[in-house]
């Protein structure tokens, strides 16, 4: 054969190349998806995550501004195993995070068996160079999603915080959380020729919607304001104030002293502080005192066993069974109208009112009032108390009942039963989320209960009158804000033991002294309630009033009411 090396050659060649076709073959039309698929594999990976959560606005008049939003911060982690010379690393990296030298080893050798620790959260940019610059192994830096508050302290009581685990605490971040919280999901992260990309795609993550709520940055900045410069003259432990509107139930403002900066609230968790957090004027209950005898008065007056002149005779003091109720400093007052009542604050009067109707009847007035229910409040954790003890029946708790000692509620139940005076007799739905805004559409949102009627207009108005009564010719002249007529009433109680803490039986020297009012009275704008907790004054006429009154004036200025007068 001619040739025949070559041939061989040949041979060989055309084999090998009919093997490598046959090969190929097999791996792309054979079994082409199977190996697709994994260096696809390779080549992307699905990373999950959480859909961003949805903005909180307030109202600016008649803008609205960010009270609540995200932002991206960076934080520092160490992973043990890679780090060789751990205390070098301790000594680089305490200065350049003001973090304990010391501290810092004891976690590093301490987490040793696990893959990386936190070292330190929201590091500010200088810190992240600092950390760039010394580029040391085991050491990272990564970024992550946090929620951020802009004006810090304000309305954090209205507000709350978002935990770390991303849920909602108390106020509407946690009322709302559901609404607020994005929907989770995953992101496409593919890795090519030129590095890493991101798709922006991002399946199944959905953002959560934005909330617009009712309070006025505004009236919320000042009566924080008034309480901060009045705790210094008062001395009380803590404060709070409602504003609303009688009308719709829409909460204008809601101020608990001394309040906390949410962007902080780890320190305060750290520093055992958690009680700031707590809203006192929802998620504890008082005893209102006086105010309360306008409650008393409405039931009596709707049922027309009495009018604003019908008189009576105080002789100073009441004796049921064993049990003695005397007027404020002991006072005798002869016979007075049940206007001079609400005036005077006349304890043994408002027991004169409450014999006037059944004990029965008494009771569906107050739950008419809502005194045994929550308010409904569109923010997290309201408490109230089913005042057990009142509704045992004994004839004592009547009476006591009748001015606000020995029944309990919490501030914003007493709130609403003044709107129902300022509202004509009606029981509004108290609610500070006004608006779910979703991809751009704007959702209104209404009180979950229509305003219902509980007592008459009449009845409404002659209340009303006889409230205004007690800012001209009463305690509470100092209420007045000139120009206009104010109707309102004061209340002091004494507080139990057991509401301090202490185990024991009966009433302390402490007090709660609250004024809650409303202007103009014949046209209400607003609703304000205003509770101190243990002030170093007798009464609240001689400290709430004061609060309302420099509040209702500036409210009145800046929707620009004409006087009445």
């Amino acid at each position: 054969m001619k040739f025949p090396r070559i041939n061989i050659v040949y041979f060989f060649i055309f084999l090998i190349g009919a093997t490598i076709i046959a090969r190929l073959f097999f791996l792309q039309v054979m079994n082409g998806e199977l190996y697709r698929a994994l260096a696809k594999g390779h080549q992307e990976i699905f990373q999950q995550i959480s859909g961003t959560r949805g903005d909180i606005f307030l109202y600016d008049k008649d803008n609205i501004v960010l009270a609540a939003t995200n932002e991206e911060s960076w934080f520092c982690y160490v992973a043990p195993k890679m780090i060789e010379d751990k205390e070098r690393v301790a000594e680089l990296l305490s200065p350049a995070l003001s973090v304990d030298k010391n501290e810092l080893l004891n976690n590093i050798n301490s987490n040793s068996d696990k893959l990386f620790f936190l070292v330190k959260r929201n590091i500010s940019e200088e810190e992240k160079q600092k950390i760039q610059e010394l580029n040391m192994e085991g050491v990272y830096l990564d970024q992550e999603r946090k929620r951020f508050y802009p004006f810090g302290a304000l309305a954090s009581d209205v507000l709350g915080f978002v935990n770390q685990s991303g849920e909602g605490q108390y106020g509407v971040e946690e009322y709302w959380n559901d609404v607020l919280a994005g929907q989770e999901g995953w992101q496409k992260i593919s890795y090519g020729p030129f590095g890493k990309s991101t798709d922006s795609n991002n399946e199944g993550s959905i953002r959560g919607a934005d909330l617009v709520l009712t309070i006025d940055k505004n009236i919320q900045a000042f009566a924080e304001k008034v309480l901060k410069d009045y705790s210094t003259d008062f001395k009380f432990q803590s404060a709070q104030i409602i504003v609303i509107e009688p009308s719709s139930g829409k909460v204008l403002a809601l101020a608990d002293f001394p309040g906390f900066d949410p962007n902080k609230y780890q320190e305060y968790a750290q520093n055992n502080q958690i009680g700031v957090f707590q809203d006192n004027a929802i998620q504890t209950f008082y005893e209102p005192g006086s105010a309360f005898k306008a409650v008393t008065m409405a039931a009596a007056l709707n049922e027309g066993k009495i009018t604003p002149e019908t008189t009576y005779i105080d002789v100073g003091r009441l004796v049921i069974k064993d049990k003695v109720i005397t007027n404020y400093d002991n006072r005798t007052w002869g016979e007075s109208t049940m206007t001079q009542v609400l005036e005077k604050s006349i304890n043994t009067g408002a027991v004169f009112v409450q014999n006037q109707l059944s004990h029965q009847t008494f009771v569906d007035y107050l739950e008419k009032f809502g005194v045994f229910d929550k308010t409904g409040i569109d923010l997290g954790g309201e408490v109230y108390s089913e005042n057990q003890e009142f509704k045992k029946g004994w004839e004592i708790n009547y009476a006591t009942a009748s001015f606000g000692q020995g029944i309990s509620m919490n501030l914003m139940q007493v709130a609403r039963d003044f709107c129902v005076i300022a509202n004509k007799g009606k029981l509004i739905q108290p609610y500070v989320a006004e608006a779910i805004v979703n991809n751009g559409s704007k959702e209104p949102l209404q009180s979950n209960k229509t305003a219902k009627q509980i007592i008459t207009s009449k009845t409404a108005e002659d209340l009303t009158k006889m409230l205004i009564a007690v800012t001209e010719s009463g305690y509470s002249k100092d209420a007045q804000v000139p120009g206009y007529y104010v109707a309102g009433k004061t209340g002091t109680s004494q507080i139990p033991f057991s509401s301090l803490g202490i185990n024991k039986a009966g009433y302390s020297d402490e007090t709660w002294q609250s004024f809650i009012g409303f202007a103009p009275a014949f046209s209400p704008r607003f609703v304000i309630a205003v509770k101190l907790d243990s002030p170093k004054t007798r009464s609240a006429s001689e400290s709430a009033v004061f609060v309302f009154q420099k509040l209702a004036k500036y409210i009145l200025d800046y929707y620009q009411v004409v006087p009445e007068k």
